[in-house]
């Protein structure tokens, strides 16, 4: 199938707010052998980041912004039911967004991918106070803590958080992740702030998370306003 086509065809739904249109082409498209975990990977989160970038030039209208997201986030719970559930990995996962519906919606497929994959996940979304996830990270020690889809007035706070956990020793085990968002759009600015992984999409941060657990940040990585003050 091509995916592109597949996107190109949906799009118009997700704007109008077209919920019987957008539900019969994903039906047709499963009949057609699309598997779900391909649908999220492959068309939700291309048609996501189009209505996002279209957005933030204001080429769409905030109406229809809203139609898209929200349309789009109830195809990604119909995808979600579907998802091949494999064998647990023995590891856990935080995550954590930025405070908008579209930042939700992008963690929340990373959130249901992961949980397939085998990670026990838990996923408090965006608007969390530093200190509370502070608290909640030092808690419960994740394998991985990530903030993935951030908006760019988290990163501060972001950076602020990763500041902490290493002066303070306080998660030792803890991978810390960041992508999507600002980070997708930044180049340079996750290794700068010292995140250990980065990705820009859900399938390649789950496949970077699989590949490199041990991987952690050095000190001659956190380049934070070094390169953006040369420039």
């Amino acid at each position: 199938m091509n995916t592109q086509a597949m996107v190109e065809r949906l799009f118009p739904m997700l704007i109008t707010g077209d919920r019987n249109g957008a539900r019969n082409t994903v039906q047709e498209w499963m009949d057609a052998g699309l598997v779900p975990e391909a649908l999220t990977q492959e068309v939700y989160w291309p048609l996501l980041e189009l209505v996002n970038d279209l957005f933030r030039r204001d080429q769409l209208t905030n109406l229809a912004h809203h139609y898209a997201t929200r349309l789009l986030r109830s195809l990604v719970d119909q995808a979600q039911a579907n998802y091949r559930q494999c064998d647990r990995r023995g590891r856990t996962l935080m995550l954590f967004c930025g405070s908008t519906e579209a930042d939700d919606l992008a963690a929340q497929m990373v959130a249901d991918l992961a949980e397939a994959d085998g990670y026990e996940v838990n996923f408090g979304g965006g608007g969390i106070a530093y200190d509370e996830l502070l608290g909640a990270v030092q808690e419960q020690q994740p394998d991985v803590l990530l903030m993935f889809s951030s908006c760019a007035a988290d990163a501060p706070d972001i950076r602020r958080l990763i500041d902490t956990i290493r002066a303070i020793g306080a998660c030792p085990n803890t991978q810390i992740a960041v992508g999507g968002g600002v980070f997708a759009r930044a180049e340079g600015l996750a290794e700068e702030i010292g995140a250990d992984l980065w990705s820009h999409s859900p399938a390649e941060m789950i496949a970077q998370m699989n590949a490199q657990p041990e991987r952690r940040a050095t000190p001659e990585q956190r380049t934070v306003g070094q390169n953006r003050a040369a420039a």
